[in-house]
């Protein structure tokens, strides 16, 4: 499975191939920041070691009086490996949401019919998490454990409830997309 910053540059790079430069620009308009840190030196180290893992393919072209630059693509085999961290990535749940909200924007490298499959599978995933927490969330455990501990099992709670909203919404908009087909 790829690494989060990995994912989101190859991710870029699907639709066309571009240069480190116009990743971070995109990077930059896209305001990840403010949910994904990624900075710049990543980028360029990123796309690098992609590239030598053959996931990448970097082609050096030279435009005019411009310094030389690096344009990437994928490989087959980049575009098998970032549709398998796609796929895995919506159907697994952590409290670190990021990959699943880099996965989310790329979603659309995937077949719609996949992508509601993955999706409906997803909430059936998030259901049994919740299950789960609201079973450990009853008034015997509350009274043997500090307040701290509640607190925190329903901030889990929490997140986990906006994951099945923010799923919900997802596979509403694929499905919604099918109908209009």
């Amino acid at each position: 499975m790829l690494s989060k910053s990995a994912t989101l540059l190859m991710g870029l790079i699907y639709d066309k191939p571009l240069n480190a430069y116009e990743i971070t620009k995109i990077l930059n308009d896209m305001n990840i920041q403010w949910w994904f840190y990624i900075a710049d030196s990543t980028v360029y180290t990123t796309l690098k070691n992609l590239e030598k893992r053959e996931l990448l393919l970097g082609t050096v072209e030279k435009v005019g009086n411009m310094p030389e630059r690096t344009i990437y693509s994928l490989t087959a085999k980049g575009k098998m490996e970032l549709k398998e961290t796609i796929r895995t990535s919506i159907v697994q749940f952590d409290y670190d949401t990021n990959i699943f909200t880099i996965s989310a924007f790329l979603m659309h490298i995937l077949e719609k019919e996949e992508a509601i499959t993955l999706l409906k599978e997803r909430l059936q995933i998030l259901q049994a998490y919740l299950e789960g927490i609201r079973k450990q969330d009853n008034t015997t455990w509350t009274s043997k454990v500090p307040a701290i501990h509640v607190a925190n099992v329903r901030r889990m709670t929490d997140i986990v409830n906006a994951e099945i909203t923010g799923t919900q919404r997802l596979l509403s908009v694929y499905e919604e997309k099918n109908h209009a087909e």
